[in-house]
């Protein structure tokens, strides 16, 4: 594990150490978890957006219009 430093706006700092308090842990763990969870979050949407990209493509156009929307009687 490593110890880092990092600088916040004062209002900042107080909401983290309210929500550190109302979690019942530490500035530095509520920190590493947000961390540790939007790395998750951006490293699932990054697998998904791949695969969306890779996948054969199954469905084609045949070039026509599409249909008009029906208008309100």
């Amino acid at each position: 594990m490593k110890n880092v430093t990092i600088s916040m706006e004062d209002s900042v700092a107080e909401w983290a150490r309210l929500e550190a308090a109302r979690r019942n842990t530490s500035v530095s763990r509520l920190v590493g978890e947000m961390l540790a969870e939007k790395m998750r979050h951006d490293d699932a949407y990054e697998r998904a957006m791949q695969d969306w990209l890779h996948r054969e493509r199954s469905w084609v156009s045949d070039g026509q219009a599409y249909p008009q929307r029906s208008t309100k009687p």
